[in-house]
């Protein structure tokens, strides 16, 4: 009876420190942050449920956008190399073959009509500011030309194969900027070029997963600003499809025996149990005399 007393007062003790500790650590030192917006409820210089032209489209992309963005998927492959694209504009401008597949609609439109604002940089290249934003805001496009791009970037956008759309996803949403290591995968823009542009060397993302893990990645990735007030990186527009593909292949290659460590972990919680109740009918076999 002894042993059941002290296991009540240690169940207390941690009771307590996790219900009345914990939630004031993580709910008042570090309060919770609002659900990520896959609506993207905030941008509304464009009215997206305007149906898209894909033909005139396709002529807007053609005569505003491929100067910088290639379109490989549309026969459109980059005009000048990786490395002089970065010393002028500061990072890589993406392929856009697979905006239309990962991006949210009504963040791609509004990027299109105003990059910063969308981006939620406006902190880094404000109005008049000594800094401007690589990519001009198209705002002189009426809201039907812009949903017209859209259309086309949709209309471009390859297949891939379900065992590479993770990879593909974060390719295209990530790989200009961030490095991972474990992937042996290089950011397509030069480490001096984006440090100059961020600030900073963004961080390589193959522990993101285990350092950050998957909730704070979903606040993160979809409104950095949140997490991190005054930070360089932008807010990606992701859809929420695309995001957890991203996630996922950060877990691929971050956390690859994450379904076999649970599986071991639960096994040894067993063990554990299972000795414990041996251990405690040992005990009583032994000692009952005593008693």
């Amino acid at each position: 009876m002894k042993e059941f007393k002290i296991l009540a007062v240690i169940a207390a003790l941690v009771g307590i420190t996790y219900y009345g500790i914990e939630p004031y650590a993580h709910h008042v030192m570090h309060p919770e942050v609002k659900a990520a917006d896959f609506a993207f409820k905030d941008l509304k210089n464009v009215d997206t449920s305007l149906a898209g032209n894909v033909v005139n489209g396709k002529v807007l992309v053609e005569a505003n956008c491929l100067a910088c963005h290639a379109i490989e998927a549309a026969g459109h492959p980059a005009t000048i190399p990786n490395a002089d694209a970065a010393a002028a504009y500061g990072v890589v401008p993406p392929d856009l073959s697979s905006a239309g597949r990962i991006y949210d609609k009504n963040y791609l439109a509004n990027f299109i009509f105003d990059p910063v604002s969308a981006m939620h940089l406006s902190h880094k290249y404000p109005v008049g500011g000594a800094k401007a934003f690589p990519m001009p805001a198209y705002n002189w496009m009426s809201p039907q030309e812009i949903m017209d791009v859209v259309a086309y970037l949709q209309s471009v956008t390859p297949k891939v194969a379900e065992k590479d759309v993770h990879k593909a996803t974060y390719d295209a949403a990530c790989g200009r900027c961030h490095s991972m290591s474990y992937a042996k995968s290089e950011a397509t823009t030069p480490k001096d070029a984006i440090k100059a542009y961020m600030g900073a060397t963004p961080p390589d993302l193959s522990q993101y997963i285990k350092s950050r893990k998957e909730h704070y990645l979903h606040g993160f990735i979809n409104d950095p600003q949140l997490l991190l007030a005054g930070t360089s990186m932008p807010r990606v527009g992701l859809s929420e499809k695309a995001q957890e593909e991203v996630i996922a292949y950060m877990e691929d290659i971050g956390d690859s025996k994450k379904a076999e460590r649970e599986d071991v972990g639960l096994r040894v919680m067993l063990y554990t149990l299972i000795f414990a109740i041996l251990a405690y009918l040992w005990k009583r076999k032994i000692w009952s005399e005593v008693h």
